[in-house]
């Protein structure tokens, strides 16, 4: 079974990505890991480089920052990423520069990739999330965060990276046929330093939004104001390996009480529903689940 795996990113150290932390996570289930690595204002480069293993593939590319409505150039690095991946691969693995997988779930991902290798009828893997906010002590526990998505996919032309490249579609827009498998994403794209943290969210909305768009609903101002946030939990479980230097250097305060709800009397309710039966009322989902 040869597996690939692909992603992309720019400017990693100016908005403080763990792209290496997410690259070394999936390095030991990957015989190569196509790197999309676009012309950045820091030494993002360098940074790839310096993960000095082998089974790392460069491609250095330019982003089209015209592609801005829906975060659409963030699909294409994407499909330059996958698209290099080689043609003898079973399965791609992707992952994104602010996602990182824990150790313990590697040989859950590695069985779900072999137990459907040779079953053409699944085109993906669908992996559960966590989303940490604000410290890596919290994560969300709302009706704001998805709660899965495709990360592993086949190698084939006709299956491309849609809208702003949370998961994938096939070229004539139809969802992919997926397995769930009993394995989770750590997002940490919420915790950054609250200056990093700001800086990234002006940049990214540039990706969606115009100048107009903009000036009327980013702040300007030197920090991100996490306390906004509608409803965490405490995170109770442990983290990668890879991220613990990582963790160990964060030099911010968060703090927050994850009894107070920041709801509605409709939130309260639909919420109660989802705590209740495990049903999420109105979800969106990008797949359809393999019979």
């Amino acid at each position: 079974m040869f597996i690939s795996g692909f992603t992309l990113v720019r400017n990693a150290i100016k908005f403080d990505y763990p792209i290496v932390e997410a690259i070394k996570s999936i390095l030991p289930l990957c015989d190569e890991v196509i790197v999309a690595v676009g012309k950045s204002e820091d030494e993002t480069l360098q940074l790839i480089k310096s993960i000095n293993d082998p089974k790392i593939k460069i491609i250095e590319t330019i982003w089209d920052d015209s592609l801005r409505e829906g975060g659409k150039v963030l699909a294409d690095e994407t499909n330059k990423a996958y698209d290099a991946i080689s043609e003898k691969a079973d399965w791609c693995f992707y992952i994104q520069g602010d996602e990182v997988i824990h150790e313990k779930y590697l040989p859950v991902i590695k069985d779900g990739m072999q137990k459907w290798k040779d079953d053409k009828s699944v085109e993906g893997l669908l992996f559960d999330y966590t989303h940490f906010y604000g410290s890596y002590d919290f994560i969300g526990d709302s009706r704001k965060w998805y709660r899965k998505e495709i990360r592993v996919v086949r190698k084939n032309s006709e299956i491309r990276s849609y809208k702003d490249a949370q998961g994938f579609r096939k070229r004539d827009n139809t969802k992919l046929h997926v397995k769930p498998i009993n394995a989770f994403v750590y997002h940490y794209g919420w915790v950054k330093p609250p200056q990093a943290m700001q800086a990234k969210q002006e940049s990214f909305h540039k990706m969606w939004h115009d100048d107009q768009w903009m000036k009327e609903n980013i702040p300007v101002v030197k920090e991100f104001d996490y306390s906004q946030i509608d409803s965490l939990a405490k995170f109770s479980g442990t983290h990668p390996q890879v991220m613990l230097e990582r963790i160990q250097q964060q030099n911010w305060k968060f703090d927050f009480d994850p009894t107070k709800k920041k709801w509605g009397m409709k939130m309260r309710f639909l919420m109660f529903v989802e705590k209740t039966f495990g049903v999420r009322i109105g979800e969106y989902k990008n797949y359809i689940i393999a019979r």
